[in-house]
């Protein structure tokens, strides 16, 4: 995703807090309901970082492992109330990932990489499940694989035109190829939801094995973000604005490894967030 600076810094702040309201609702849920989250990624070391958002920061992505995930998008909505839609692509045609978005409804928050989506994405949180790997080499490469296909081609049967990070005949010549790919899972009728019960299948090929890692299989780096139970637990608390999160037990070790020096500034060029084409704050 590339870094484009808004031009109203109130509107990024306006965004920040009406997300913040969203998480502070989703922590509320999974309080009342006994489930496990962690802030993940970027929203992890704005916790630890800047006890907040990342600056210019404007999504926030949570982790939960498998089973709290389920719960999660099967019970969520009864404690919610109907100001809030799970979308995922189990219920949305035309949903582009294989994790889940806690959206607030009467919202659009789209940015570029899926102003050619037809999913309109509204103001909300990531939601990302935690799945066991494999201790089995063979299987592990499975679930490698397979999640990395059929996330990749759950994303083409949503929009043509994934996010690219460079420009030129590369990414001219990638378009086309992505273009004739998605026009050709249309042609053939290949149903998104399918697509997504394969890339479950096997991202949770291991769910009956006593594993001491678990992951974020949507990631195009899996075992980058793969964590031990005790790297994990017990969850901690952070400061975020005026509220707390929870994230990881060993937090500075997973960021380390995950981004190296997290605690320095990057330089502008490194910087990323979503850049909106479109957004309706609605009644917020």
């Amino acid at each position: 995703m590339a870094f484009r600076e808004y031009e109203d810094i109130n509107e990024l702040k306006r965004l920040q807090r009406t997300i913040e309201h969203v998480l502070k609702d989703f922590i509320h849920a999974c309080d009342e309901l006994d489930l496990d989250y962690y802030a993940y990624g970027g929203t992890c070391i704005g916790a630890v970082r800047h006890q907040g958002f990342i600056p210019w920061d404007d999504d926030v992505d949570v982790a939960m492992p498998r089973d709290d995930y389920e719960k999660f998008l099967s019970k969520g909505l009864s404690i919610l109330g109907d100001k809030y839609r799970i979308d995922n692509a189990r219920t949305q045609e035309f949903y582009p990932s294989p994790f889940s978005y806690l959206a607030l409804v009467g919202t659009v928050n789209v940015p570029d990489f899926f102003e050619h989506c037809k999913w309109t994405r509204s103001i909300g949180i990531d939601i990302f499940p935690l799945d066991k790997v494999s201790n089995n080499p063979i299987r592990r490469m499975h679930q490698l694989v397979g999640t990395w296909f059929w996330g990749r081609l759950g994303f083409l049967s949503a929009t043509p035109k994934p996010y690219l990070p460079f420009d030129g005949l590369k990414k001219d010549a990638i378009y086309f190829v992505c273009g004739v790919a998605h026009k050709g899972l249309k042609l053939f009728h290949v149903s998104p939801r399918w697509i997504q019960k394969n890339w479950e299948r096997c991202a949770m090929l291991a769910k009956n094995e006593d594993c001491q890692l678990v992951t974020d299989f949507s990631d195009r780096h899996p075992m980058k973000w793969s964590a031990t139970s005790d790297e994990i637990y017990p969850l901690l608390e952070s400061p975020f604005d005026d509220f707390t999160v929870k994230i990881p037990h060993d937090w500075d070790g997973l960021l380390t490894r995950q981004y190296g020096a997290y605690m320095e500034l990057p330089p502008m060029e490194q910087r990323k967030n979503h850049y909106p084409v479109a957004l309706d704050f609605g009644s917020y």
